[in-house]
């Protein structure tokens, strides 16, 4: 029996989250409040605070959401009994840009996250937590590129620090771009080549090297 009350506590918090995602997207973060997703549920306000605290939580996990099933790619990829460094990480950002365009809840998120989320007081830390989620995300690919450094993937000379901020602030302009353009192009089509073109940056960039 209570293995079953478990199991019925999860499938609510996927249904609140299914309908904050809907929400979120339908109105903006800022403009929707916990009564909004409860309606959209089927629930009371309590089964939502039986599983968050509060708006930011439900937003926190609807981003985790988007973000765990890509980390044992990430995690490959720092790994320094990894062999193909640079491998796991290209496969990672090919899938994140083919994700974006082939499942429907990830751009959805994305879109929520970039477009339709205001860092409003009601909304606490939120933006505290994206911007240190975003600097966690430069060290993890600044320590992947030391990874390929060293295993003979990208010169000696490369500037980590320097190339993990414009690597990453690339793949987030490709997806925005794209995004915000409502795809005018298939991107998974192109991904491949478009992070082939960004580890050519890489490679060939004297800009990126050390002094």
């Amino acid at each position: 029996m209570a293995r079953r009350t478990k199991e019925e506590a999860e499938e609510t918090r996927v249904d609140i989250l299914d309908a904050a995602e809907r929400v979120f997207y339908a109105k903006g973060v800022s403009r929707t409040s916990l009564a909004d997703i409860a309606t959209a549920a089927g629930v009371s306000r309590g089964a939502i605070y039986w599983h968050f605290q509060n708006k930011v939580d439900v937003f926190q996990a609807l981003f985790d959401r988007l973000r765990l099933p890509l980390e044992d790619l990430a995690t490959a990829s720092e790994r320094e009994d990894e062999p193909d460094p640079l491998g796991r990480m290209r496969e990672l950002m090919i899938r994140v840009l083919c994700d974006l365009e082939n499942d429907p809840q990830r751009r959805r998120v994305s879109e929520i996250l970039l477009y339709k989320c205001e860092y409003t007081d009601d909304l606490g830390d939120l933006r505290q937590r994206m911007q240190e989620f975003s600097l966690e995300c430069d060290v993890r690919i600044e320590r992947t590129l030391r990874n390929a450094v060293n295993k003979g993937q990208l010169p000696s000379t490369l500037d980590c620090q320097r190339a993990a901020t414009c690597l990453h602030a690339c793949l987030d302009g490709i997806q925005a771009r794209w995004l915000l353009a409502a795809g005018p192009q298939p991107l998974a089509d192109q991904a491949a080549l478009l992070v082939d073109s960004l580890l050519d940056m890489l490679r060939y960039s004297p800009s990126l090297r050390t002094a």
